[in-house]
């Protein structure tokens, strides 16, 4: 390296541009730390819009507020959408269409010609983010200092919140983040041997609390109280997949009322690097002077009008798309069948659904299905027999409101054995993974391990049975360890009123009511748990099927809802199945509970079910590419279990409508696995709170993972998380993209695109919803959040009233 001036380590006397007080700093770094999107571990994978919080900005202004923080892309390539415009896909007349809706001050700017020609322009470079220290001293060094500043924090922070992954634990006990890494970076030698002279003493020198830290960096770097918000936000993009994860601990921490502020520690730590390599280099001009304009820069507002141009061809490639998607919805509407159903299945509206129901009602005309968030409005914290505490069972914007435990399957030594499978499963886990085991284990071993390593090699596994015998929840109240468990009788009632009301079921049941919640089979893929749920922490939706079917069952809650008005004939009975998403498979969960009244019913549902999920495998094995070949469905069913296959399915992939509205809307039109599907139907809403509900909880979660994909596909780079072949899990909480850096957010690269060409479409959320406008406005103008999404562009909203459909603007609505 560059030789250093002998004064290098000392400390540089700084004259603060400003006076600076605690709270200004605090505040700034606040800020900073909730425009982070959270991450959750891989075991409860949460799709998360990474624009979360800029979702107050409107998009054109977080585009170019994330260029400067992050280096980061919100639109494709410009070469895409000229593709698009010379092969027909999007025309002149789509480009006048996103001129027509943008901002004036977009607007003004451009005419379709000159969006077009934008298109075939040429590529731009993507923008440089902000520059740090760490990015100045790199320069001036010729040396990546940004990625030793990555890498020695990343390194900490695996350590730090490993979740049992690691067999030695280096790092005790510590009233916070801030303090932990201090301690620990007081002792290491690494930036040293690196080259950067005096960190150790640098680190000692520096505040043991976190506030006063952040206070003193900022005044040791001369930084102004305006150049605070982007500086701040500009450090904590840099270790963007930590930061992330630090903003998934606080968030879960805050939900269950222990607030924490992990993301302000970790800005503190990365602040610290800053402020050692200012002491460092000295007084080395070149630095000084870099950092001074840098100053400069971070005060200065982004410009919207920077991203301007990408942003309108984003919007009229939208509009291509919404204009051959929309007329098919405006169709007059089929007739409802008249009689009673011969079944009714109700499905998860996750997209995946759409392709099981299609299929289903082609199998069975007489079969009536519903789409309703896949929990079933029953957040529950679910304790699995044999364990001592539980997981909870519902998207992450809600709160467990009961806790069940799973009754002991037939008897105490049943529950027992399934414990010491567990406790022995994870002692050869913690023998094979320990880091002086890896010869000992194959000694130990020996021959008895080859059958796994055999069945695995030739995807031998074995089929879960979702009908093996297994605890049902218990619904009635009882303590465990001091906490109320089950669901008390009122609650029962109230909880099954509410079901049956927001999903339309308040009249002519049929004598069978699926309620099929859905997992996903997958081998040796740590970004499992997305597969299985985007929006409830990975978990399947077997759980809370099971507890919904039971409450509906329930005699004492059947005479409350006929006091309530509601009418459920004697002879309806609600059944728990679970939908495998990769191989099309419907199990009904305890069948063998039913009556004989109802064998004949359920022999014949089970039947359809069978010859629907093989027309959905034949179905979803084109866009896996294995058409053309008589095996198939044989071939899906074997890539779910293949250990060595980075894509069993494509997970959400597509997703690009929501539609809120009565099934005759949608029944016959092939959709393509791309919208989310909510039954609705606003004639029968009292009051309209089932619209409010679906637009401040469906529509939310479906837009988070709309924008996850989106952001995955329109830079990976910063928003997704790579190529899957070179992923190494880190302390059970996510991935690196090889063997260090930041740790990887979003989807990998085998979710979105099949290695030549992208299998997800970027395209924001098209929200239909069949309903009158004046009571879409209402539940705009109570709930903020939502107002957001739609006026500031993370989503589209449109209102469908028979042949007639409106868009949402900001300026209010304009018929489309």
């Amino acid at each position: 390296m560059d030789a250093l001036p002998s004064h290098a380590a000392s400390a540089i006397a700084i004259t603060p541009a400003d006076t600076l007080d605690t709270a200004t700093v605090l505040d700034a770094a606040r800020s900073a730390a909730r425009r982070i999107a959270p991450l959750w571990p891989l075991d409860s994978f949460v799709a998360v819009n990474p624009y979360l919080g800029l979702a107050d900005h409107r998009f054109v202004e977080a585009a170019a507020a994330l260029a400067r923080t992050a280096g980061a892309r919100t639109t494709m390539p410009r070469a895409f959408y000229a593709a698009a415009l010379a092969d027909g896909r999007m025309d002149m007349a789509d480009l006048s269409a996103a001129l027509a809706l943008a901002p004036p001050s977009s607007a003004r700017l451009f005419d379709a010609g000159r969006l077009a020609a934008l298109a075939v322009s040429g590529e731009r470079e993507r923008e440089t983010p902000l520059d740090t220290l760490a990015d100045i001293a790199g320069r001036r060094m010729r040396r990546d200092w940004s990625g030793h500043v990555v890498g020695r924090i990343s390194s900490f922070a695996a350590r730090h919140f490993d979740r049992g992954q690691a067999s030695w634990r280096s790092i005790p006990a510590y009233a916070g983040l801030y303090a932990a890494w201090k301690a620990e970076a007081a002792i290491d030698r690494a930036p040293e041997v690196a080259g950067i002279a005096g960190f150790r003493e640098a680190v000692a020198a520096l505040p043991d609390d976190r506030d006063a830290m952040l206070v003193e960096g900022v005044e040791r770097l001369a930084l102004a109280p305006a150049q605070l918000p982007a500086y701040f936000e500009r450090l904590l993009r840099s270790v963007g997949g930590w930061a992330a994860f630090a903003r998934g601990h606080d968030w879960s921490g805050e939900r269950a009322g222990r607030p924490g502020e992990t993301v302000v520690d970790l800005l503190a730590i990365r602040l610290a690097h800053e402020v050692a390599l200012h002491a460092w280099l000295g007084d080395d001009s070149l630095v000084r002077g870099a950092f001074a304009a840098a100053r400069c820069a971070y005060a200065a507002p982004a410009d919207p009008l920077s991203e301007a141009g990408d942003c309108l061809l984003q919007a009229a490639y939208e509009h291509a798309w919404q204009r051959r998607f929309l007329p098919a919805l405006m169709q007059p509407a089929s007739s409802a069948a008249s009689g009673r159903p011969a079944a009714q299945a109700v499905f998860c509206i996750d997209v995946r659904s759409e392709v099981i129901r299609r299929a289903l009602e082609a199998a069975a005309p007489d079969v009536e299905t519903l789409g309703f968030a896949g929990f079933f409005g029953v957040a529950v914290e679910h304790v699995a027999a044999g364990e001592t505490s539980g997981e909870a069972l519902c998207p992450v914007l809600l709160e467990p409101r009961f806790m069940v435990c799973e009754g002991v399957p037939s008897s105490v030594t049943a529950a027992a054995a399934q414990r010491l499978g567990r406790d022995a499963s994870r002692v050869v886990q913690g023998f094979r993974g320990a880091a002086v085991s890896s010869f000992a284990f194959v000694e130990a071993a020996g021959l008895g391990y080859l059958g796994k390593l055999v069945a695995d090699s030739l995807r031998l596994g074995r089929r879960r049975d979702a009908e093996a015998a297994s605890g049902r929840p218990a619904l009635d109240p009882s303590d465990r360890d001091g906490r109320l468990t089950g669901i008390p009788a009122a609650d029962r009632l109230a909880s099954a009123a509410a079901i049956l009301r927001a999903m339309g079921l308040t009249q002519n049941l049929a004598r069978l009511v699926l309620l099929v919640g859905h997992g996903a089979t997958t081998r040796n893929n740590p970004h499992a748990a997305g597969l299985a749920c985007g929006a409830c922490g990975g978990h399947a939706g077997d759980v809370n099927a099971r507890v919904a079917a039971a409450i509906l069952n329930d005699p004492t809650v059947r005479a409350g809802l006929g006091d309530m008005g509601i009418e459920v004939p004697a002879d309806t009975l609600f059944v728990a199945a679970l939908h495998d998403t990769t191989t099309d498979l419907v199990s009904i969960l305890d069948g063998a509970m039913l009556p004989a009244s109802h064998a004949k019913d359920l022999a014949l549902l089970k039947a359809q079910l069978a010859e629907a999920g093989r027309a959905a495998r034949i179905e979803r094995a084109a866009r896996l590419g294995l058409e053309g070949d008589v095996s198939v469905e044989s071939r899906v069913m074997v890539r779910a279990r293949d250990w060595s296959e980075m894509r069993p399915e494509w997970g959400l992939a597509g997703c690009a409508a929501f539609i809120a509205a009565p099934r005759v809307l949608t029944r016959g039109l092939d959709l393509g696995g791309r919208a989310f599907l909510h039954s609705y139907d606003w004639r029968t809403d009292d009051g309209f709170r089932t619209l409010e509900l679906i637009l401040t909880a469906p529509l939310v979660v479906a837009s988070w993972i709309n924008l996850q994909y989106y952001a995955s596909t329109v830079d990976n780079r910063v928003f997704g998380s790579g190529d899957k072949v070179l992923h190494n899990v880190v302390g059970g909480v996510g991935v690196f993209e090889g063997a260090g850096g930041d740790l990887r957010v979003g989807l990998p690269l085998q979710s979105i695109s099949d290695g030549r060409e992208l299998v997800h479409e970027p395209l924001r959320l098209t929200a239909v919803i069949a309903a009158p406008t004046d009571a879409i406005d209402r539940v705009l103008a109570t709930h903020q959040p939502v107002r957001a999404l739609v006026e500031n562009g993370w989503i589209y909203m449109l209102a469908l009233d028979g042949e007639t459909c409106r868009r949402r603007t900001a300026a209010g609505w304009q018929a489309v």
